[in-house]
């Protein structure tokens, strides 16, 4: 392996950890917070799709079909990896149990039944209803975050910049998404180093997945194999944004918000790039 190459994948790894550290970010903010401000989680999570959705068919799905250029039949490999990162996000969405998926994140509602409680018994029972929610919700975003390391270091191996470009969109979605795993946890276990450190090991499975991509694939690397794993990288962001990030948007509230964040979010992107 040539030593470009080794920079290129260490440079992508760290990419990975700074992102899923981000969650982290996330994760300290809500604790520090008296109060979570949904409209201030709505419009981030609506940002954060925007900038995924932007990334993946203005840098990702473009990259993809120059590499291919000239290959018989391109068109139809970025479409069908594009449509089968798809596939892949919702096979892992559906071995995560349905009422624990990242789109039923507990409202604040739900989290505040806490105080209406007049009773010992009753906030122990809402405490540990809380608490496995939040646990079981917490694993689900680690298993969210898995591929997403892998689409950094993928990035990594044909462009730098492509893959600051990906590292950039999951840190940023990162941040909301620490936000709402720290705040439940916190309503459960009432400790809030609790909350803090399992939000940021959610994170952590990004630069696991990225590993896991790096030990993989090197044997396997081509110009062709780079475009479809733009293509299926593409796809996986554009399917956790409308399965994860806007339902979990609608969730806290607020819908115009979640829109006007999504603008917003292409916009500040295509400024960037």
């Amino acid at each position: 392996m040539s030593w470009e190459l080794n920079e290129q994948l260490l440079m992508g790894g760290l990419m990975s950890l700074l992102a899923g550290l981000c969650t982290g970010v996330g994760a300290a903010i809500a604790l520090f917070l008296k109060k979570t401000d949904t409209r201030m989680l709505t419009y981030a999570l609506g940002a954060s799709a925007g900038v995924m959705v932007y990334i993946s068919f203005m840098e990702l799905m473009p990259a993809a079909s120059e590499l291919l250029d000239g290959t018989t039949g391109s068109k139809w490999i970025v479409l069908g990896a594009f449509f089968g990162g798809m596939a892949a996000a919702s096979l892992i969405d559906h071995l995560v149990p349905e009422d624990e998926n990242p789109h039923e994140v507990l409202s604040l509602s739900e989290l505040d039944s806490l105080s209406r409680c007049t009773t010992e018994e009753c906030r122990n029972r809402v405490k540990q209803r809380v608490r496995r929610s939040a646990f079981l919700f917490a694993i689900a975003i680690g298993v969210h975050n898995f591929p997403e390391g892998m689409a950094t270091v993928a990035a990594a191996f044909d462009s730098g910049s492509i893959a600051a470009s990906v590292a950039l969109a999951v840190a940023i979605h990162n941040i909301p998404e620490g936000i709402t795993v720290a705040v439940p946890l916190l309503y459960g276990t009432g400790s809030r180093k609790k909350a803090f450190w399992i939000g940021t090991l959610t994170g952590l499975a990004e630069p696991i997945g990225a590993l896991v991509c790096m030990l993989v694939l090197i044997p396997f690397l081509s110009p062709a194999l780079l475009a479809v794993l733009f293509a299926l990288v593409a796809g996986i962001m554009v399917f956790i944004s409308f399965d994860e990030l806007l339902p979990m948007a609608e969730r806290w509230g607020h819908h115009h918000l979640s829109i006007y964040g999504v603008v917003t979010g292409m916009l500040i992107m295509g400024l960037v790039l």
